[in-house]
């Protein structure tokens, strides 16, 4: 009983400091955001990392998504001879849900395990206590650039998985079950209010401030070498991936009731 006590307080206390610790960084970036120098430069690299470079795996990610949400839709309404409906389904679906949840998860894994790495690995190295020496700030220069770079492109990229992801629902419907292509698409856009589509992109951006703290946090408080540089990558990960889902909630249930 003892034991188990000691070792929940140990996990909340864990928990307690991790938060902190993004807190901190979060509120360091933002107190730099509103003055110069703004490094435009190291701004725009870190967007053309996160979304260009990050585009295959998002097409792929949401044509499939598309392509088997639109199969098990149609599998399930032919019971009720409501086969019409899979284009509203795959619809709503990628657009208020799968298209930037999926694209968070995608970017979470790719790009928070690319930002614990590279500002880990220039802790470790101290080429970040090096910047300090050089009158360079270390948050204004690394952090806030792929803060704001990683908010500001995962709009586009889940307007981008909400097109593929819809057309992929398309091609199966159509060139696969046979459905009609005028009746899929009127169904499509029937019932989807604009507010659907804006839910998305500001899941979007809120997916990408917490990819962004994250990632940028474990790697900047990073510590004990290359153990620690690898354990800050599989954290920034894991804690990126479940801060989306539970956000995903409530941001669902503050938007939609």
């Amino acid at each position: 009983m003892i034991n188990a006590l000691t070792a929940t307080g140990m996990l909340v206390e864990r928990l307690c400091v991790r938060l902190g610790l993004y807190a901190h960084t979060f509120g360091r970036a933002v107190s730099r955001m509103g003055s110069r120098p703004w490094h435009l430069r190291m701004l725009l690299q870190q967007a053309e990392q996160v979304g260009v470079q990050s585009l295959p795996v998002v097409l792929l990610t949401a044509l499939f998504t598309g392509m088997v949400l639109a199969l098990q839709s149609y599998i399930v309404f032919h019971r009720f001879a409501a086969e019409s409906l899979t284009g509203l389904v795959v619809s709503m679906s990628v657009v208020r849900e799968l298209g930037p949840v999926l694209v968070g998860l995608m970017v979470a894994g790719r790009i928070g395990a690319s930002f614990a790495a590279e500002l880990g690995t220039m802790r470790v190295t101290e080429q970040i206590d090096a910047l300090w020496t050089l009158s360079t700030d270390p948050i204004r220069y690394l952090v806030v650039p792929r803060i704001l770079a990683v908010t500001l492109m995962m709009p586009l990229l889940a307007v981008i998985a909400d097109y593929v992801g819809i057309y992929g629902g398309y091609a199966i419907s159509v060139f696969l079950l046979d459905q009609n292509p005028a009746v899929y698409i009127e169904n499509t856009t029937l019932y989807m209010e604009l507010n659907d589509f804006y839910s998305g992109l500001v899941k979007a951006g809120f997916f990408g401030l917490l990819i962004g703290i994250v990632g940028c946090t474990e790697g900047f408080n990073c510590q004990g070498g290359a153990e620690g540089v690898g354990s800050a990558t599989t954290r920034a990960v894991v804690v990126s991936c479940m801060s989306i889902l539970i956000a995903d909630y409530f941001l669902t249930a503050w938007m939609f009731q």
